[in-house]
């Protein structure tokens, strides 16, 4: 065959695919359930960033979940894989090496880790707490004189992003940020159903939170699952409301620890009495006790948080909000002073520009995309992705911390010609649907995309549904 009918056989073979494939996205746009829909979307070359397919690329709509991509990407890049989080304890005032009495508190100063004490990383804590309680007897503490506190100042005292919803912050995927956060800054919390009562009592909480108090207007039904968390940071009372789906008398429900720093001086508290070092007075933070210094202090033991590398990877594949508004809260603490979401996002902002993105046109609210007011486009995501790729210091650790397939937990993207094939973060919420990651075609080509859906009607298994589609034509033909 000659040069020529090769070069018109492709020119047709292309014509043919690009056919197909605004065939297939045509009738994802027409679908009903699109009528009041918004897309923007986006499919790059990883190497040179060109675009090979978009549609509405600069519009910027609600990322939900796909923006810890940037934050993730942020940290990772200025802050690096092997960074970490310390937690001190230490002691303040004398302390009488012949009779063990300190004249002082017991300090626990925050440093800022995500999961200390988490469940994703019980194989690295272990008994933390009692390891501290062994720091104090182990430097001869028998008596303290003043208490255990929190020193949580590492941080500000502004748990949640400014443009969070309330229904978001009692429950356990809108636990707020603090200097010293512990158990994922979550709880459990059960309750049960009397026999002939529609509604639930609760008998407990785990962690046990000693300073707070629940109250519940928690009611069974037979429909679906709408049940809230209502309660605030720093708060000591909150309530449990709506419905809930169940066919037993007992359940439990994720909610958020109002003040992790008090639990933690509370819990620290109780292991020295219950060891036998007595101490005289409460526990507390140098937020409550306000004017405490506690900066002249006497090292005892350190906790080390695991690498950020590791966090990464939890954070992207289990999408936990909370490490990524600790990453947002940290960039600022260390690139611009002051451990704040207002002075992280800047970082980001910055490091945003230096992928070439126009960041004037972005809403950034938050680091985690748990806010309904933050706004980026198809455009903005892959360009990040593709900087990753070509430029990124520590591109392999931020790829491998992406969810094969279909995302967190995901049901979606099982059709074997996505396996080991599509790295992709998901992102939902109420009338949003949106992945973006990287994914080879079957004729060797490596692409980045970027899919945002907002305001679509209907269920979200649908839409994933010609999503999946709509991708599967892309590594099928490009």
């Amino acid at each position: 065959m000659t040069r020529g009918k090769l070069t018109l056989l492709f020119a047709v073979l292309s014509v043919l695919t690009v056919n197909a494939q605004d065939e297939r996205f045509t009738e994802f746009l027409n679908d009903y359930v699109m009528k009041n829909a918004s897309v923007s979307f986006v499919v790059a070359e990883a190497g040179s960033g060109n675009m090979v397919w978009s549609f509405n690329p600069d519009l910027n709509l609600i990322p939900a979940s796909t923006l810890k991509l940037v934050t993730s990407a942020t940290a990772i890049e200025l802050l690096g894989p092997r960074y970490t989080f310390r937690t001190k304890i230490a002691y303040t005032g004398i302390l009488n090496k012949r009779s063990g009495v300190l004249d002082g508190d017991l300090v626990i100063k925050g440093g800022g880790d995500p999961c200390l004490g988490s469940d994703y990383f019980s194989y690295h804590y272990g008994d933390f707490i009692g390891s501290w309680a062994e720091a104090a007897k182990n430097a001869g503490i028998k008596k303290i004189r003043g208490r255990v506190i929190s020193d949580d100042s590492y941080y500000d005292y502004e748990p949640a992003a400014p443009r969070w919803m309330w229904e978001d912050m009692g429950v356990s995927y809108g636990a707020g940020v603090y200097g010293l956060s512990v158990f994922d800054n979550t709880c459990s919390i059960s309750v049960r159903f009397a026999p002939g009562s529609p509604e639930a009592e609760i008998t407990g909480t785990t962690p046990e939170l000693p300073q707070f108090s629940f109250t519940s207007r928690l009611k069974r039904d037979a429909g679906r699952d709408n049940w809230y968390v209502y309660s605030v940071p720093y708060s000591n009372s909150g309530w449990l409301s709506g419905t809930i789906v169940t066919d037993t008398s007992a359940c439990t429900l994720d909610g958020s620890i109002p003040d992790p720093p008090l639990l933690a001086a509370t819990m620290l508290s109780k292991r020295l009495i219950d060891e036998g070092i007595k101490v005289a007075g409460m526990p507390s933070t140098v937020r409550i006790e306000k004017g405490i210094s506690v900066n002249e202090s006497t090292l005892l033991t350190e906790t080390v948080s695991p690498l950020l590398s590791q966090i990464t990877d939890r954070l992207n594949r289990e999408s936990i909000n909370l490490y990524a508004e600790h990453y947002v809260k940290e960039l600022g603490k260390q690139f611009r002073g002051t451990g704040s979401t207002t002075e992280g996002l800047k970082v980001i902002r910055e490091f945003l520009a230096g992928t070439g993105t126009d960041t004037t046109t972005l809403f950034l609210e938050d680091g985690s995309g748990l806010s309904a007011r933050n706004g980026i486009s198809a455009a903005a995501l892959t360009k990040l992705l593709v900087y990753m790729k070509n430029k990124g210091s520590h591109f392999q650790e931020f790829y491998s911390s992406l969810p094969e397939g279909g995302g967190t937990r995901s049901t979606y993207f099982t059709d074997p010609l996505f396996e080991s094939n599509l790295k992709t973060k998901s992102g939902s919420m109420t009338r949003v649907r949106c992945y973006a990651g990287y994914f080879t075609t079957q004729a060797g080509n490596d692409l980045v995309f970027c899919i945002l859906v907002n305001n679509f009607r209907g269920s979200s298994p649908y839409i994933i549904n010609n999503i999946e589609a709509v991708l599967k034509d892309f590594i099928l033909y490009k």
